[in-house]
């Protein structure tokens, strides 16, 4: 599913299998490192992805698929826990052949090619989600 490097500081170097969901693969790697809260970066060449959006004033998410060949350029996120589990947070910005770009929330996305991701393990404890009803999201709860 994935291959990873640790260098100094709980810092570490992912290379998500090709064909395999990034999330899946980077939800697995926090399992097995107990990577509790942290951050995440990379890119990747992806063969679908769909984005979730929050419309604000519904609440409500709406998803978009894109079911072609595109490149990420940008990945960013936040690693936290949430029910215990692994919870991430992650916004791409991905190319697409017409060098269009698209993005938004990663709800996931399908390696085909490389997927390279750098991963900081802050090391903490304590850092979970809870539901906030007046915007709709699951934010930081210290």
């Amino acid at each position: 599913m994935y291959k990873y490097r640790e260098t100094s500081g709980k810092r570490y170097i992912l290379s998500v299998d090709n064909h395999e969901e990034i999330g899946e693969a980077l939800t697995a790697f926090c399992r097995e490192r107990d990577v509790r809260s942290g951050i995440v970066g990379g890119i990747a060449a992806i063969s679908q992805a769909t984005f979730r959006f929050l419309d604000p004033a519904t609440k409500q998410y709406v998803d978009k698929t894109f079911d072609e060949q595109m490149e990420i350029t940008c990945l960013t996120g936040n690693i936290s826990r949430k029910d215990g589990e692994p919870y991430l947070h992650l916004h791409v910005t991905a190319s697409r052949r017409d060098y269009t770009c698209v993005g938004g929330h990663l709800l996931t996305a399908r390696v085909n090619g490389a997927c390279e991701l750098f991963v900081e393990d802050y090391g903490l404890d304590g850092i979970g989600r809870k539901f906030d009803s007046e915007t709709g999201l699951n934010l930081y709860d210290f």
